[in-house]
């Protein structure tokens, strides 16, 4: 089996649990591959018995690779989709950060969780993703988003003006600091902390939701992700704004019109047996956590 490790540095505290990983894949006879500058940090944590290779980017691992681990946390895991893109290639998240909504697999789980892949006891998630096209490709062939696109005001403290329309039909004008389009995977992400619903991740739509909006009976929708969004953008003070495509940020003048729609492909995250999305968002976001219970 050929695992691909994806990663920037982890503390002190997680150096044995990164050692069990690497130790086991090796006992299993994999071929491992690291992101080279993840290679560096790695090599002065870990203790490898076998030769590693080195990989930089999304041609060096397509057809090569049977899973990619990311070790980090959910912004980690979210880097590693401009490497898998279209190929198929499954993810596992292995948790280094702090929430680890996405990276669910913690540090003391590393071993099982390896055993129970190896073993084939896990299911495929497939995440839609959101797609973006200007007409000058701010973000040229990683124009797509796992989270989220998000359009914020820069460089000042006054509001952008955002004119929105679905399906060619005109939807509203946020007066707002921003405004989010996010996919059921971003339901749980920036979306969330500006008043966003969650909705589960095989569910097919895009959820709009301003950030801070002036006009308080504005209130985040749900639309079908098979709708197309449009999004004008203006402001008296500036002329540019800043855009975002999960983590990956550009700036952008106010003429540009932002087209959106659903991606042409999904990505593939690893859930193990033991895993389930409602036990997950209890847990990680306690709810029902109450003295009374």
């Amino acid at each position: 089996m050929n695992i691909a490790l994806y990663g920037k540095s982890f503390t002190e505290c997680f150096n044995s649990s990164i050692q069990q990983l690497v130790t086991k894949l090796e006992t299993a006879k994999s071929k491992i591959y690291i992101y080279e500058p993840f290679s560096f940090f790695l090599n002065k944590k870990v203790k490898f018995n076998s030769p590693f290779y080195t990989f930089n980017g999304f041609n060096d691992i397509k057809g090569k690779i049977d899973f990619l681990i990311s070790i980090g946390g959910d912004g980690t895991l979210l880097n590693t989709i401009t490497l898998v893109r279209d190929s198929g290639i499954p993810v596992v998240g292995i948790n280094t950060g702090r929430l680890g909504f996405l990276s669910s697999i913690s540090d003391k789980e590393v071993v099982e969780a390896i055993d129970l892949i190896l073993q084939k006891k896990y299911f495929l998630e497939e995440r839609s993703l959101l797609k973006l096209e200007t007409k000058n490709l701010i973000f040229g062939d990683l124009n797509f988003a796992l989270n989220e696109l998000t359009v914020m005001k820069k460089d000042t403290s006054s509001m952008i003006t955002i004119n929105t329309f679905v399906n060619g039909e005109f939807l509203n004008s946020y007066w707002a600091d921003g405004l989010i389009v996010a996919t059921p995977t971003g339901s749980t992400a920036y979306s969330l902390s500006c008043g966003g619903p969650i909705i589960t991740p095989e569910s097919e739509n895009f959820i709009i939701t301003p950030i801070a909006s002036h006009n308080l009976t504005v209130r985040p929708i749900v639309i079908p992700d098979r709708y197309t969004i449009k999004l004008q953008i203006t402001n008296d003070r500036n002329r540019r704004s800043l855009i975002s495509l999960d983590s990956r940020t550009q700036t952008i003048e106010n003429s540009v019109e932002l087209n959106i729609s659903r991606a042409g492909f999904k990505v593939n995250l690893v859930r193990l047996e033991t895993e389930k999305f409602f036990s997950t968002i209890r847990n990680k976001l306690m709810w029902g956590v109450d003295k009374r219970n």
